[in-house]
């Protein structure tokens, strides 16, 4: 299952910015009904934010070993735990998302724009989504898990 997802989350990924790329111009902005969400295709050589912009071979080489930490993590828990399991694939598949991009361009597609959230948050994709969300999951999980540091002191700080 854990593989399984991981190439699910890289499929949708790069199928989302093979639509864009084919069906936008770089540059080029789509405002969709609502105005909760906007289409911008660009392309980010950074993180987000544009932080560390043009350190192409920094993100190749710290994805390389953040992916197999990861797969090394992975392999070695004890004992099976879905949860945990399903918020590492999501980690893996939205950095080998983005992997591919900065092989492949030098820089990674973004697209979607939340304009009603400030001019200043950044445009991001679905690998993104997966990174954050599971980012997300992972520290709720240590801290409240079964496992966890508050579960762990019983609730006491």
């Amino acid at each position: 299952m854990f593989w399984l997802i991981i190439i699910g989350c890289v499929i949708l990924d790069q199928l989302t910015k093979w639509v864009v790329v084919k069906n936008m111009t770089l540059g080029q902005s789509i405002d969709l009904p609502g105005g909760l969400l906007d289409i911008t295709f660009i392309l980010n050589d950074g993180a987000a934010f544009s932080m560390l912009e043009g350190q192409r071979t920094y993100f190749i080489i710290l994805t390389v070993v953040v992916v197999a930490l990861i797969c090394w993590l992975h392999r070695s828990m004890k004992t099976e735990d879905p949860p945990l399991d399903i918020a590492l694939a999501f980690f893996l598949g939205g950095t080998l998302g983005n992997f591919i991009d900065r092989v492949w361009l030098g820089a990674v597609i973004d697209f979607f724009e939340l304009g009603w959230f400030m001019d200043w948050f950044p445009i991001f994709n679905v690998a993104d989504c997966f990174l954050t969300l599971s980012t997300v999951f992972i520290c709720v999980y240590l801290l409240f898990g079964p496992e966890g540091v508050i579960h762990k002191s019983g609730g006491k700080k």
